[in-house]
């Protein structure tokens, strides 16, 4: 790379807001899906919620931002387990649930992410949940059944809270790392997709700001510690 070329790569760099710089130009959206079964090409998702966060770039600390939620009719010939129904407490055919179908749900929660995306200057978003690949599974079949052509989620790339709580707080299971943290959580109240999504926006935010308060980020440049060391 040419010296030009270098200054006009750090150039965009240092134009970039300190959200684009935190995931490497991704904007974490947090998801919860709420289904008839584990099948995410044949059974029906029932509830979906999403939680966008901001950034205060002061302090480089992370908080929820705007949630939006929705329930949801089943596709036509969706498959209705009657034990993941009775997990959940959900009766598709209650018509006070004020369901909307797949598609209006779906572009109305891109139509917001791509909203805040530009606005905070990223590229792509990047779904966080907590067992990830199950709503992103469903997420995407979804997308794919209503012919949407552009998710704006990364099709295969997440951030899971599973994980990174097991990493954190030595808990996997939502409701214990949210104790584990210090966050209320309300058993009565779980497996609502509303509910599940802002507890675990909230623990996401707990652990990337626990990270920061460590030092953690943005991590020292090598190159510039190593020209103090020597």
């Amino acid at each position: 790379m040419t010296e030009e070329n270098k200054n006009i790569a750090n150039s965009k760099e240092k134009s970039k807001t300190a959200y684009a710089c935190r995931f490497r130009g991704y904007y974490p959206v947090v998801v919860d899906v709420e289904t008839a079964g584990f099948n995410s090409n044949t059974d029906a998702l029932l509830e979906i919620a999403a939680t966008t966060l901001q950034l205060d770039e002061e302090s480089g600390l992370f908080s929820l931002d705007e949630t939006i939620h929705f329930n949801v009719d089943p596709f036509e010939g969706a498959n209705l387990e009657p034990a993941a129904l009775e997990f959940t407490g959900i009766d598709p055919t209650n018509p006070l649930r004020g369901a909307v179908s797949e598609d209006e749900a779906l572009k109305a929660i891109y139509k917001l992410i791509r909203k805040k995306m530009k606005a905070a200057g990223c590229q792509r978003a990047i779904m966080v949940a907590h067992n990830a690949a199950f709503d992103l599974g469903f997420v995407n079949a979804a997308t794919e059944r209503c012919n949407i052509k552009r998710s704006p989620f990364h099709p295969f790339v997440s951030f899971d809270t599973t994980t990174l709580s097991g990493l954190a707080l030595g808990q996997t299971v939502l409701a214990k790392a949210c104790l584990t943290a210090n966050i209320g959580f309300d058993n009565n109240e779980a497996h609502s997709a509303l509910y599940d999504t802002e507890k675990t926006a909230e623990l996401f935010c707990h652990i990337v700001n626990k990270w920061q308060m460590l030092g953690g980020w943005p991590l020292a440049n090598p190159e510039s510690n190593e020209t103090e060391n020597t």
